[in-house]
């Protein structure tokens, strides 16, 4: 088999999502809706199949690490568009194209009334074309480009129902964020850039070492230290790790195919993905990962309590989605960087299957998001109940299923560390698991069981619930028949519901085919720069305890039941049970007993608030600081106060200005006197 890829084939995997886009959105009321989901989908069926074959190739020994065009020379610097696919790069392409061809194919059912549907089509090709060139690119200025490439395609998939003033608020929120995170990661690309002086990664990986030795200029840090810190800024961002998060769940405001697109497998797995690409980097500064360790343990944990008290169905597949990413940053801190990739894998499929699920029970409720007004659906939408199913015990680590292996794999890596903060983030992550089962059976057993909630009114305190009292009560409620009229629900169309199954195939047994390879095996020891010592973790070898443990997939499963993670997981579905089952009286006892902490957490922390009054305040009152004293008084003062000395300046000279001739004339006369004088003096000098 040839050991390097070839280049054409290469090209041709962004590039059709990028073609479909462009005829989608360019031509869009030519092709109509039906060209518009033909083209997209084959542009991103093209780009699955190709790298599905790329990984194929991998696994026999190809790679690729070459530049495609060379944009700008300056210097000794180089701006170029390059790919580097070693086995890292090849299996994210699998990942990305496949859940966004599950999501274009579920979008056909799921926007099939919506307006906007070329342009949303559109939006999701370049989205997944984005994805690519970020996971392709083989240096920083295309890793840039990718970054916020996804980043604005994000803000116009968010707020792609733009005249809701929410949808509006929400994407701006996440713009906005996400440059905060941007910030620090240009500055650790530029400090790269200005030690390592080059912008690509095996240069810049070849001077690792060199660069450990250094000092950040006027201090005693490390400059790869900072370095790699400002990077990991970047990943907060975009990974939506605490206290960089607060964009994520309001997120929920842009249609369902897009939360599935970019929670699972795209947008917020992009900082996952850099952090393991620049692991030759990561791995030779503790500080860096101890930092990481602990950010992502805040996460795991925090996060997870926050999906406890949420009652719109998406916002706790999303807040479920912050807490994963919080896991996989765990794993990056404690160098288990494959072990990161693996649960960043199987995440995508059951994180895209629950959220696509939850869409498809949203079309049943005729839109109606809150799981309050829900119930009993398990016999309405059979196909919708069993793939949920299959996508929550995948999400809490069911034994055997995808997510277990993964999960477990960071647990018992984060116990095997011993990096500071490492003992903080094993209790988040082994306490995240009960919590995690907690919410996540509160929403399926809330939603496909118990008492049929949609018949009649609906909760007073969902949105639904209060625009009908609004409505009762003599106010301007929009009178939609949805609102006030009893609906039976209905299982999806079959566009909706064959994503749903196809994503639920590797939810059950990605994990098992995978974990040997992936963990144990060779698969990553062609890392990002072609070497082994990128993945095995020198300073920190937990995976090769591990190893020495790992007896296969089956006897991991069977041994999962002697340790504490299966049966906290277990005592998070009973106590769910129990509570919205058995006593469905006792979550609202509860909430009365433990009134401040419930408010604290509806209230997320109150960190928006936080971030309203001191950062969004404190940089207008810097802004109208700024105006008044820099602009007005310094910057006007100076204009002004010129104009007004000329003015006067004028006033006095004009007098000089007669207009008659012999007043001129002696004038002139006093000037040559004048000037003979001078020459005479110098002269006699």
């Amino acid at each position: 088999m040839a050991t390097t890829l070839n280049e054409t084939l290469l090209l041709a995997i962004p590039l059709a999502p990028l073609a479909g886009s462009l005829i989608a959105g360019l031509f869009g009321k030519t092709v109509g809706r039906a060209g518009a989901h033909t083209v997209t989908i084959l542009g991103v069926a093209i780009a699955f199949v190709l790298s599905c074959i790329t990984l194929s190739d991998v696994l026999g020994g190809a790679s690729f690490n070459s530049t495609i065009y060379e944009w700008m020379s300056v210097g000794g610097l180089k701006f170029e568009v390059g790919f580097l696919v070693d086995s890292l790069t090849a299996l994210m392409m699998v990942v990305v194209t496949f859940v966004s061809l599950m999501v274009h194919i579920y979008t056909i059912g799921y926007m099939a009334d919506e307006e906007g549907y070329q342009r949303f089509f559109s939006y999701i090709a370049l989205f997944t074309f984005s994805m690519l060139m970020l996971v392709m690119s083989n240096n920083f200025l295309q890793l840039f480009f990718g970054w916020e490439a996804v980043g604005l395609v994000s803000y116009l998939l968010i707020g792609f129902y733009f005249k809701r003033e929410s949808a509006i608020y929400a994407n701006m929120k996440a713009f906005i964020v996400n440059r905060v995170g941007d910030f620090g990661f240009l500055l650790g690309i530029g400090l790269l850039l200005a030690y390592g002086g080059s912008l690509n990664y095996n240069d810049v990986f070849a001077k690792s070492h060199a660069l450990a030795m250094l000092t950040f200029p006027g201090t005693s840090w490390n400059l790869l230290t900072v370095a790699c810190i400002c990077l990991f800024i970047g990943a907060m961002g975009k990974s939506a790790q605490f206290p960089l998060h607060v964009w994520l769940p309001d997120s929920m405001e842009g249609p369902t195919p897009i939360s599935a697109l970019i929670h699972a497998a795209t947008m917020v797995t992009a900082g996952i993905f850099m952090v393991a690409r620049m692991s030759p980097l990561f791995e030779l500064s503790d500080t860096a990962l101890s930092f990481i360790v602990v950010i992502g343990a805040i996460t795991a944990l925090f996060m997870g309590f926050l999906g406890i008290v949420q009652n719109d169905i998406k916002r706790v597949v999303a807040y479920s989605t912050l807490s994963q990413l919080g896991y996989m940053t765990v794993a990056l801190g404690v160098s288990a960087y494959p072990v990161a990739i693996f649960h960043l894998m199987t995440h995508a499929f059951f994180k895209a299957l629950l959220f696509l699920a939850a869409g498809s029970v949203i079309i049943g409720m005729h839109h109606d998001q809150d799981m309050r007004n829900m119930g009993g659906l398990r016999k309405y939408m059979p196909i919708t109940w069993i793939t949920s199913l299959i996508g929550s015990l995948a999400l809490i680590g069911t034994p055997f299923f995808s997510g277990f292996y993964s999960k477990d794999s960071i647990i018992d890596a984060v116990k095997l560390s011993h990096l500071p903060g490492s003992g903080f983030a094993y209790f988040a992550v082994v306490a995240s698991v009960f919590v995690t089962a907690l919410y996540s059976f509160r929403m399926y057993f809330l939603v496909f069981h118990g008492e049929e909630r949609f018949r009649g009114p609906k909760h007073p305190e969902s949105p639904l619930g209060i625009e009908a009292a609004h409505a009762a009560h003599g106010g301007h409620g929009h009178d939609h028949d949805d609102h006030h009229h009893e609906h039976v629900p209905h299982e999806s169309p079959w566009v909706i519901w064959v994503p749903l199954v196809l994503l639920a195939i590797p939810s059950v047994i990605a994990g098992a085919y995978a974990i040997q390879p992936l963990l144990y095996g060779s698969f990553f020891q062609s890392g990002v720069a072609f070497d082994k010592v990128i993945f095995i973790g020198q300073n920190h070898p937990a995976l090769a305890e591990m190893a020495d443990e790992f007896r296969g997939w089956a006897a991991m499963g069977a041994h999962a039941f002697s340790g504490v993670p299966v049966w906290l997981a277990l005592a998070g579905v009973v106590v769910a049970w129990f509570f919205y089952m058995k006593r469905p009286d006792l979550p609202a006892v509860v909430q009365r007993t433990f009134s401040p902490v419930y408010k604290l957490l509806a209230n997320a922390y109150y960190l928006d608030k936080i971030n309203e009054v001191v950062f969004a305040r404190g940089a207008l009152a810097i802004g109208r600081g700024l105006w008044k004293e820099g602009d007005v008084v310094v910057i006007d003062g100076v204009v002004n106060g010129s104009a007004k000395f000329i003015g006067w300046f004028a006033t006095v000279i004009r007098f000089l200005q007669s207009g008659y001739i012999y007043h001129y004339a002696f004038a002139m006369i006093i000037g040559m006197l004048g000037l003979l004088t001078l020459f005479v003096t110098l002269g006699g000098k």
